[in-house]
């Protein structure tokens, strides 16, 4: 076989594999294992441990009192629940609501970035089980208490719940993603541990926190790091929560674009490369699910690199010429629908448009990350407030 043929076989299997194949596996795996996740310990009335939901704002002041009231509203005990709004730098009225709608602690800190938010308010916090959510996150009444009976459940450090998005009638394909996405997730948690949780809502157990470099999330950064601690990172469909969607498949395309400029640093320098001290069966779902999802937009390239050689017709590939022909026609096919999803609103095009700014947001990220780094600090993205 000659080497642009291995490049076209090689690119194409692992792409099928990271996109389709890797979810078939862990579904199969599931079932014959019969794998369910660990047993949630729902407090009973009354005996509701202390909790604290935080939550990091920073310009965010359309929404922060009824994210506040949302928090207030929660099937908790309010003597038991403690609400920390954790100030970033917020130029607008943000502290002023929090406190007009009842947040327990609010913090005004120099704008450093979410993460040192975060951990500002953990340093505040008074209890031991740790909740975090987005200022525009509204959580159903019953969450935490989900939440809580899944942290609470043995081995389990950390928790992420179901967020679903509200205002689908744009041309952004994102719940459609999530789906698919939280679908992966249950299959993980119920083998070993998600790989990836979300900001909408999520819950660490206080000993189990972990102090990142400010320019790395928690979504990405918290489950692997609890799992090399020696305990269960968890997904918890129960506890659901609602978030406004970015409107437009271009307004996503810049989130994910500056969501990767951070994650990127946590794949090459915060330990996501380093299978050390993870079970093997984990280290195999981190690899699948997060380090060949990074890596699709360079496959595609490689991919259509040798896919344009071998349709050429070299005459050492000659038996690859038809399936390079064919996979070459489905490349173009899904270019040529991505740019016709702009002017065009229906949805098989608009889930091409979605696909190919979803995996060129990837690579984006990674070269404003290399070209001059990763600013510690965030705005709310355009259109979800």
């Amino acid at each position: 076989m000659s080497r642009r043929a291995l490049a076209f076989w090689a690119s194409a299997g692992l792409l099928a594999y990271a996109q389709a194949g890797y979810p078939v596996a862990l579904a199969a795996l599931a079932r014959a294992r019969g794998a369910s996740a660990p047993p949630s310990r729902l407090p009973a009335a009354g005996e509701e441990p202390d909790v604290s939901l935080i939550v990091a704002a920073h310009a965010e002041q359309e929404v922060i009192a009824a994210k506040v009231a949302n928090a207030l509203e929660l099937d908790w005990p309010r003597e038991r629940l403690q609400v920390v709004v954790a100030c970033d730098g917020s130029p607008d009225t943000t502290p002023q609501r929090a406190r007009g709608a009842g947040a327990d602690v609010v913090l005004e800190l120099p704008w450093g970035g979410k993460v040192r938010a975060q951990d500002a308010a953990v340093a505040a916090a008074r209890a031991d089980l740790l909740a975090f959510s987005d200022a525009n996150a509204v959580w159903e009444p019953g969450a935490l208490r989900a939440l809580v009976g899944r942290l609470q459940a043995d081995g389990v450090g950390y928790v992420c719940g179901q967020v679903s998005f509200a205002g689908e009638g744009g041309t952004n394909q994102e719940g459609l993603y999530w789906r698919y996405e939280m679908w992966i997730r249950e299959l993980e948690s119920r083998l070993a541990s998600v790989t990836g949780g979300n900001g909408a809502i999520y819950g660490v157990r206080r000993e189990a926190y972990v102090h990142v470099d400010p320019v790395m999330g928690h979504d990405l950064s918290f489950p692997f790091n609890v799992v090399r601690a020696g305990r269960r990172a968890v997904y918890e469909p129960a506890a659901r929560a609602t978030e406004k969607m970015v409107p437009s498949v271009e307004g996503e395309w810049r989130r994910k674009r500056r969501m990767m400029s951070h994650a990127w640093p946590i794949v090459l320098r915060g330990g996501l490369l380093d299978p050390r001290g993870l079970p093997p069966l984990y280290a195999w779902m981190l690899g699948s699910h997060r380090l060949l999802r990074y890596a699709a937009p360079f496959l595609h390239v490689v991919l259509l690199s040798a896919t344009l050689l071998l349709a050429a017709g070299a005459a050492d590939a000659r038996r690859s010429r038809t399936p390079a022909r064919v996979a070459l026609a489905a490349q173009l096919a899904l270019l040529a629908g991505a740019a016709a999803g702009g002017a065009v609103r229906a949805r098989p095009l608009l889930v091409a448009r979605y696909y190919v700014a979803t995996q060129a947001s990837v690579a984006a990220g990674l070269w404003d990350h290399l070209r001059h780094g990763t600013p510690p600090g965030w705005a709310p993205p355009e259109g979800t407030r």
